[in-house]
């Protein structure tokens, strides 16, 4: 049976940010700002995920899946565009959803799960 490795463990929320199982890694929470356009902050969490990512060797090239967290589900537009420009090695699956955040300011986050390449 494969392993199940937990990362970013914080117990006071009771939450692994990052979770590795069957050669999959499910990353929680990715939000970059809490200010600036809707665009800006899919930046900015793409940027966050892209450095978790990295700290476990993986890039925005292995993401296969994301759920796209809106505060105003009309601006899939600008999110689009980001992806565009962010996954040149192709474009995971998605989910979108528009949700109210506890976060003032906050437009957008992302949730996304990643596969690990075997050697071989």
């Amino acid at each position: 049976m494969d392993a199940i490795t937990r990362h970013e463990i914080h117990e006071g929320w009771a939450h692994a940010g990052m979770v590795e199982a069957g050669g999959l890694v499910f990353v929680s929470y990715c939000v970059g700002n809490t200010t600036g356009t809707t665009a800006e902050q899919v930046h900015g969490a793409l940027d966050t995920l892209e450095t978790r990512l990295a700290t476990l060797g993986l890039s925005l090239a292995d993401v296969v899946q994301v759920d796209a967290l809106f505060a105003d589900i009309w601006e899939i537009p600008a999110m689009e565009a980001v992806f565009r420009e962010r996954f040149v090695a192709g474009y995971p699956a998605r989910k979108s959803i528009q949700t109210a955040f506890a976060h003032e300011g906050l437009r957008f986050q992302l949730d996304a799960v990643a596969h690990r390449r075997t050697a071989g």
